[in-house]
Formats: structure tokens, sequence, C-alpha cells
């Protein structure tokens, strides 16, 4: 393993557009913080965005997590590239040459996948936590160690989204086309997810029917791994209470879409082997 990831990163080490992506991503994790920054003053209003208890623990995990996901396509940049440098540079065919099995190059890969979510992962966990320690009203150990679970999700979504980038990017060889081939997935999950509810529009409950299928889906199974964040603020219930409305969806971290996400990461990283076992290099 460490053999495979030295050889990952030393490609890396003099790709100039996976660093600079690299470091554009890592510094934007770090821009959440800039949040707590966000003051305004009009007239009697005074708005203090780190005052409506975002970085409360143990709220901050929820948020900061959804947060940095938003910003995860900047490293399946990297991802996609890496892949599609492979055939532009023929370093692909060297390395097999060289005596690298194609097994052991889709492993290089996706080890490269996993310790990028990993470092993403400790990132968020530091910058979170240090913002919780400077801002939450709660600061007990048994708080402060509650939800640590959406760290869990959140490094799972990122090995799941990056190797279904990986895969894009060995089946169209281009990592422009890649990405364009992902959003075009994304745009047929979503055009599936009208047509469900055109469907089941006459069903008692048409959101749960369409949910129920939708997933399955690796889009959508990755989207529900970390749900929105917003609607559980207090300051957000206060308001909806006010106008008759109430909110009472669930934002655990479910099991059952850890299984769906890991089962696509699977599927992605061994079709990735397949393809690049059948194809003529």
């Amino acid at each position: 393993m460490l053999r495979l990831l030295t050889i990952e990163f030393h490609k890396l080490k003099h790709n100039r557009a996976s660093k600079v992506l690299s470091l554009i991503y890592f510094g934007l994790l770090t821009s959440i913080a800039l949040i707590a920054a966000i003051k305004f003053d009009i007239g009697p209003i005074k708005f203090h965005l780190a005052d409506m208890g975002i970085f409360n623990f143990p709220y901050i995990w929820h948020f900061n997590t959804y947060m940095a996901s938003i910003l995860k396509f900047f490293l399946l940049l990297v991802i996609v590239s890496m892949m599609a440098n492979e055939y532009s540079y023929k370093t692909l065919k060297q390395n097999l040459i060289d005596g690298l099995s194609k097994k052991e190059f889709i492993l290089s890969k996706f080890y490269t996948v996993v310790v990028f979510s990993l470092i993403s992962t400790l990132f968020v966990f530091v910058v979170s936590l240090i913002l919780g320690l400077m801002y939450s009203d709660y600061n007990e150990l048994s708080i402060i160690t509650t939800n640590l679970e959406y760290l869990i999700a959140f490094f799972i979504k990122l090995v799941g989204f990056f190797s279904m980038g990986l895969f894009f990017g060995i089946l169209v060889k281009r990592s422009a086309f890649a990405v364009g081939a992902m959003v075009v997935w994304l745009i047929g999950e979503s055009m599936f997810k009208g047509y469900l509810f055109w469907t089941f529009r006459s069903a008692e409950n048409t959101s749960e029917s369409v949910n129920s299928i939708m997933q399955f889906l690796p889009i959508e199974a990755l989207s529900n791994l970390i749900k929105e964040p917003f609607s559980r603020l207090g300051a957000v219930k206060s308001i909806a209470n006010q106008v008759g409305e109430n909110f009472t969806k669930s934002y655990d971290v479910d099991f059952s879409t850890i299984l769906i996400v890991c089962a696509w990461t699977f599927i992605f990283i061994y079709s990735s082997y397949r393809l690049l076992k059948k194809r003529d290099l």
C-alpha cells in the first residue's frame, strides 16, 4: 500500500494543476471560519452569524461537514485529472511495463482517494473543533463528542464521490468529459426523480414513495448522508413555528445510507478495474 501511494503522490507532486486545486480546496475549507466574521447592523437589527448558534457543539459537526462537502468538486478535479494524465502522458502504460499490475494500478488510485478523504476529514475536524471551542456556548466533553458520526459520513461521502469520479475518469479518459459525465448523471437522476413524482402524484405519501426508490441511486445516496442543517437551527425553527410550520424531519446519519454508498463505492472501483482489464492500452 505504501509503495502504491508513493508512486501516486510522486506523480501529483509534479502536477502543478493538481497542487493548485488542492491548495484552493483546503484554503476554502479553512475559509469556513470566515463565516464567524459575518456581522452587520441595520438600524436596530444586529446580525452576527456566529451568534445564531451555527458553531455550537454538537451542531457544528453537522453544519461544517455539510458546508465542506459542497467544496468536494475541487478535489474531484484533482482525481479525474489524475486519471486523465495517465492516458495523456502514457504513464499508465509505462507503469504496467514496469511491472505494476492493473489491479495494483486501480488500488493505487483508490488508496489516493481514501487518503485525500481522510486528510479532508481530519482538516474539517480540526477547523470545527477550534471554531467550536471559540464560539460554542457548550464546551462539556460529552457535548463536544456528540454527533461525531457526521465526520464518518463526510469521509464516506468523499470516498464514494471520488470513486465515482475515478470511474468516469477511466471511462472517458478526459477530465473535462469525466466531470461532464457526472453532471449528466446528476441531471439524469434529477429527471428520473421528477418522473417518479409525476408517477406517484396521486399516492397518499408521494415524497416517501419517491424517496424509497431514489435512496438507492448514487448521487441521491451521497446527498442523503448529510442532510441540510439549516432548518435544524433554533432561530429557523422559531420563525417556522410563528408562521405555522413545523419541521419533523430526521437529521441523523442513517446506517442504511452508509451501506448504500459503500456498495456504490465498491461497484465504481470494481467497474474501474474490469474496464481497465478489458481495455487494450
